[in-house]
């Protein structure tokens, strides 16, 4: 089967889309179960329909699952207790300031992406990537204003910034992983690849997250249960992104899916203006427009 070059595109932007729904989702379950429990949400409600899609490209395409080797379980490794750690910490960044502004932190993870990817898996960076990643990093700097009467320094100091740059640095490397893992597992399929990939990374995930809720804090786990219409949504909707963007790591370099993937920051803007009543200034406008000029610059210039 031909798989269209461009393909990674709306799959990019479908996942985008996803992850805001489900980090507005998220961010309303914090409150009730904490940093950890609306983590768990993410993998233990979005479990089913990952298993539901793995079943399907299997049935639908005629491919055998492949065989899985120690290269792939250290990737999936990597990856799953990565971005573990990369959503805890993205909550926080959101609890400490505004919804927008703590994705915004998070986003830093870009040019994170862009220098693990060169080391870890030797892929090439052009310099019109290189160049669509500066602008849009800028961006996301100017989309972190500090508080008035703050020094700089001191903007990126608190503890959202703290949250929210390991947050990226946490991202980064699942990103990474997720890519690695695909590749290592040679299924000959990129979507049969995404998919028994992410198969067992969320099934980690859903394990060590929940068998440490229950040893240690059990009623967090019985507030996930008790919460199960939101949860079913937002584990739905971080599923379907997840999908979408390891299909997409699959097909495209790590590098111009993180980039693309920016226009996430977008969408955020809007829920955080429509929904959350907060505001946005000049210069969060002005990091907009640059965010976008890079996701512009990544999409006409790819393949």
């Amino acid at each position: 089967m031909t798989i269209a070059p461009w393909l990674w595109i709306p799959l990019t932007i479908f996942a985008a889309l996803a992850q805001t729904v489900r980090n507005t989702a998220q961010r309303r379950l914090t409150d009730d179960l904490g940093t950890l429990g609306a983590t768990l949400v993410r993998f233990l409600y979005g479990m089913p329909l990952i298993a539901l899609w793995l079943g399907l490209v299997v049935a639908l395409g005629g491919h055998a699952m492949p065989s899985l080797t120690a290269g792939f379980a250290i990737w999936v490794l990597v990856a799953a207790l990565s971005q573990m750690a990369g959503t805890a910490l993205l909550l926080r960044a959101m609890a400490e300031r505004s919804f927008a502004i703590g994705l915004v932190y998070s986003k830093s993870e870009v040019i994170q992406v862009a220098l693990f990817s060169v080391i870890f898996l030797g892929e090439a960076l052009s310099l019109v990537t290189a160049l669509a990643i500066v602008l849009a990093t800028f961006g996301v700097v100017l989309l972190s204003p500090r508080p008035k009467g703050a020094m700089m320094a001191r903007s990126w100091a608190d503890p959202a910034a703290l949250y929210g740059l390991a947050s990226g640095s946490a991202f980064a490397i699942s990103v990474v992983g997720y890519r690695g893992a695909t590749l290592a597992l040679d299924a000959g399929s990129p979507f049969l690849g995404a998919a028994g990939t992410l198969f067992w990374s969320q099934l980690t995930q859903t394990l060590l997250l929940g068998a440490w809720l229950l040893v240690r804090t059990p009623s967090v786990v019985l507030g996930v249960l008790r919460e199960w219409r939101l949860s079913l949504f937002a584990g739905l909707a971080g599923a379907s992104a997840s999908a979408a963007n390891v299909t997409a790591l699959a097909l495209e370099s790590a590098s111009n899916v993180r980039t693309l993937i920016l226009i996430e920051v977008l969408f955020t803007y809007f829920v955080s203006l429509r929904i959350f009543r907060e505001t946005i200034s000049r210069r969060e406008l002005a990091g907009i427009v640059l965010v976008a000029l890079g996701v512009g610059i990544i999409v006409a210039t790819s393949r």
